[in-house]
């Protein structure tokens, strides 16, 4: 009964205009909402409200995650329901919103390969069509995986709790390498590429090794463990460790730094990175912005959380303090901030202008600068 309740809502949301589709929305055209349009209006800028929506979650439940993949928006809740939104328009995607895994159980990592997604959903590899949630394939591992899995054409790359890289045909999921760190530390992160597979450990090391056999390419040591997740940014590496660093370093040959930048503290998770910027948040010290060329500091927002976006040369920050604040990247100074109490989950998104954000029940909006 509950789950035939949850489709009637997604379909009552999806068949009426925007406006009339925010739950709560009465005749006169009030509602509760994240966020005024007459409060995103400075001037110094402007940002316009897309679309409004909210996610078909019980009162019992709230949501736990908001994270973007291709042209959809991606909502979990804390009990594993999952709800997908066109991210253009806020339309909801009927066919794929369900129970992910009960709940309780670990969902770690989700990610897109071509039109396939894939995640850990405690001890399971599941690939899932994002046609229907609940069309997937399931593959239980043995070697209880600890971070995400990468993949690229032909290989899963799974992170076992045994301090090895599992490397499984994509297509049979069969197993056919193996790769350990020095000393068998626990491997914090993983990268897939048609050529090479890179991984972290909580030792400080950063391995390439080459995609179909444990071959090493290259290795890169740095003096403490690495945070999750390390990201690609063409042919670069972006990797911030508990040594107080954020480090770039070069794809083909990765064995020393192209560039490293003291973070002023111990980060907890990787670096956000667009075209032109890495954005590395420290908790003791907020959110800076790094030159992704050159490795120089820009700015430093102390109360910064996190990226929401980044518009021309204009980063959009969610601070601490229930605040949207726009930073002026060439300028190096705060432009204007926006009051936003109400938002408590977000997307970082360092693709495009579009910014998205939620509360705890599943009220999101979309929103983007106006020029």
């Amino acid at each position: 009964m509950a789950e035939a309740g949850r489709c009637r809502f997604v379909l009552v949301v999806s068949f009426f205009v925007l406006v009339a589709a925010m739950p709560g929305f009465s005749q006169e055209g009030k509602s509760e909402r994240l966020v005024r349009p007459e409060m995103l209006k400075h001037e110094r800028g402007q940002l316009k409200i897309l679309w409004e929506n909210k996610f078909p979650i019980s009162k019992s439940e709230t949501l736990k995650h908001l994270f973007i993949l291709g042209e959809r928006i991606y909502g979990l809740s804390s009990r594993n329901y999952m709800v997908s939104l066109n991210r253009k328009t806020g339309d909801a995607i009927l066919s794929f919103s369900g129970n992910l895994a009960p709940a309780g159980v670990p969902v770690t990592g989700f990610d897109l390969y071509k039109n396939g997604l894939f995640t850990i959903i405690g001890d399971k590899l599941v690939e899932l069509n994002p046609k229907s949630i609940r069309n997937r394939m399931v593959r239980r591992l043995e070697f209880g995986p600890v971070c995400p899995a990468a993949r690229n054409e032909s290989y899963f790359y799974i992170a076992g709790a045994d301090g090895r890289v599992h490397t499984l045909r994509s297509d049979n999921k069969l197993q056919v390498f193996e790769a350990a760190a020095p000393a068998d530390s626990a491997i914090t992160s993983i990268v897939a590429d048609p050529n090479f597979a890179v991984f972290g450990t909580d030792a400080g090391d950063v391995i390439s090794i080459t995609p179909d056999r444990a071959k090493l390419l290259w290795k890169f040591k740095a003096g403490d463990a690495i945070v999750a997740p390390i990201v690609k940014a063409g042919n670069s590496l972006f990797v911030a460790s508990k040594d107080t660093y954020v480090y770039k370093l070069n794809t083909e040959v990765g064995s020393n730094a192209v560039w490293k930048y003291r973070a002023g503290g111990i980060p907890d998770r990787g670096p956000r990175v667009t075209q032109d910027v890495v954005y590395q948040y420290v908790r003791s010290k907020g959110l800076t912005a790094i030159s992704r060329k050159g490795g120089k500091a820009m700015w430093r927002l102390g109360e910064g959380r996190d990226l929401l976006a980044q518009w021309q040369a204009k980063a959009y920050v969610i601070t601490n303090k229930g605040t949207l604040v726009v930073m002026d990247n060439n300028k190096a100074k705060r432009l204007y901030s926006i009051s936003c109490p109400l938002v408590s989950r977000y997307a970082a998104n360092t693709v495009d202008s579009k910014i998205y954000i939620a509360d705890k029940s599943g009220l999101i909006a979309c929103l983007e600068p106006v020029e």
